[in-house]
């Protein structure tokens, strides 16, 4: 009898276990579909401007500017202290004043790479841009 209480509560932690790994560690925010090869410049520090949503309801995490329709970590209206990384790189429209990557006005397929990766990453489009 105590065998058998011992064998179910190791079963029942093995499963506490790998459902709070699951629940932790399960993705990388920075997931890319392959599309994109182009290296971008990460950063931890979100700093938020006046008015900017964190996305649905803080359902993303931070992860997507819904303001500005690419990802929060690349989005130079939200954090300038990426700029530079871009203008190093020859990837800057002086005429919007962002990354040219980033210019949906001077080239609407643009934004094509980065509906892509909000799909991949959750299974649907994105919230379009309000910027």
């Amino acid at each position: 009898m105590l065998k058998r209480i011992r064998w179910t509560a190791s079963l029942a932690l093995l499963g506490m276990i790998t459902f709070v790994a699951g629940c932790t560690g399960g993705g990388d925010a920075t997931t890319d579909t392959g599309t994109d090869t182009t290296p971008v410049a990460q950063t931890d520090d979100h700093t938020d401007h006046e008015g900017h949503e964190e996305g649905e309801a803080g359902e993303h995490d931070g992860w997507w500017c819904v303001e500005h329709g690419v990802p929060e970590s690349e989005c130079t209206r939200c954090d300038a202290s990426l700029i530079a990384s871009f203008k190093e790189k020859g990837d800057w429209c002086k005429e919007h004043d962002l990354p040219e990557s980033q210019c949906f006005k001077c080239d609407p397929k643009r934004a094509e790479k980065f509906i892509a990766r909000y799909e991949a990453k959750y299974g649907k489009k994105p919230p379009e841009p309000t910027e």
